[in-house]
């Protein structure tokens, strides 16, 4: 598996946007590239952060990443871009929490 994480400082009051955007284009990207999906976090020092993971490097360097309206809320709620950081897997052992 291959993942990349991504960093942003947003705009205040822009976080429901900067989410709504992030949502549809995780969706468009999942649907249309073959991701694993992605998830959301904000940080303790306010920036956010997401990583997305992939089958392998290569699937992601074939996805083309068409100009999507997500994109543009996205970008119009980030004061501040960070560089992205790709990581290849290692050992994995995240569970994922079941129902209760």
């Amino acid at each position: 598996m291959f993942a990349v994480v991504y960093r942003w400082r947003l705009r205040p009051g822009g976080e429901e946007q900067f989410r709504d955007g992030w949502e549809r284009v995780t969706r468009a990207i999942h649907a249309g590239c073959g991701s694993y999906g992605s998830r959301l976090h904000r940080a303790a020092d306010g920036t956010w952060v997401a990583y997305a993971c992939w089958p392998d490097a290569a699937t992601r360097e074939r996805c083309v990443f068409d100009e999507h309206d997500g994109e543009r809320l996205m970008s119009e709620s980030v004061v501040e871009r960070f560089p992205e950081l790709t990581l290849e897997l290692v050992s994995d052992l995240l569970v994922e929490p079941t129902a209760s």
